[in-house]
């Protein structure tokens, strides 16, 4: 059975990841809309999007909301770090 702590972490990373993809996915449409001019596409596999504008917007995103969930995942365990004085066992550096 998990201990309290490593409820509290998946809790804390958990929303950590969250938060950071939600803000990530609105930054990305934000700078996709600035940079191309166009709404980024709704339904990318539909034969109506230019292959081309399906495939950049999923390279995009798919960098961009994995970077956002490590920051936020790494964020997340210096503030518990911090509280606990201890990271999680599994985020330790094996040297």
């Amino acid at each position: 059975m998990a201990d309290k702590g490593d409820i509290g972490w998946r809790v804390l990373a958990g929303g950590s990841a969250f938060a950071g993809g939600f803000v990530a996915k609105k930054a990305i449409a934000l700078a996709w809309k600035k940079t191309t001019g166009k709404e980024p596409p709704t339904n990318p596999e539909s034969p109506e999007v230019a292959l081309s504008e399906a495939i950049g917007w999923i390279v995009v995103m798919g960098i961009g909301m994995e970077v956002a969930r490590l920051l936020a995942t790494r964020a997340a365990a210096r503030q518990w770090a911090k509280s606990t004085g201890t990271l999680p066992s599994h985020l330790k550096a094996e040297v």
